[in-house]
């Protein structure tokens, strides 16, 4: 497990607190099942220059995110991604609109390994958005994840080496 460090949105936290996700059950992305098929996602239509970036970023996933092997979910993109299935789901979509909670300077978020990550609950569990990026990339896991940063961790490398802070 990685521990996350909580972020006020736009400025840092006084002293390291760790981040405790909630006990609720994460599900993943729209669509997903516990059964033997992969998870049906709406494909995000970011602009031509986020395009590149989430072009950049795919080459760089890992073939593992949280233990799982990749999955990917339905249409094939290059805008998405995700691993394992059903509680264990990790689904990625890059180029996704900015969320409007991101206007909000008490918004939750963690910060992994570098990467600031906005935490929003959607219907049936969380998402995590990152911030400070050209492209935003959002990743919703599974409820075998709900006290595990690792998978955000994990994807966090990939994030900063294809799209760097803008702050």
């Amino acid at each position: 497990m990685t521990p996350l460090r909580r972020r006020a949105s736009g400025r840092r936290l006084p002293g390291p607190l760790i981040a405790t996700l909630p006990a609720v059950a994460v599900l993943c992305a729209a669509g997903c099942s516990g059964g033997g098929s992969a998870a049906h996602v709406a494909v995000p239509r970011p602009p031509a220059g986020q395009v590149k970036v989430c072009a950049a970023l795919h080459k760089r996933l890992p073939d593992k995110v949280g233990g799982q092997s990749r999955r990917d979910p339905r249409p094939s993109s290059g805008l998405t991604a995700g691993w394992g299935s059903g509680d264990a789901s990790i689904v990625l979509r890059c180029g996704v609109p900015r969320p409007k909670a991101m206007d909000d300077p008490q918004a939750a978020a963690v910060d992994a390994n570098g990467v600031s990550w906005m935490v929003q609950p959607y219907a049936k569990g969380q998402r995590f958005t990152t911030t400070y990026r050209a492209a935003y990339v959002e990743v919703t896991m599974g409820s075998k994840f709900a006290h595990d940063g690792t998978p955000i961790a994990q994807l966090a490398k990939a994030v900063s080496k294809t799209d760097p802070s803008t702050v």
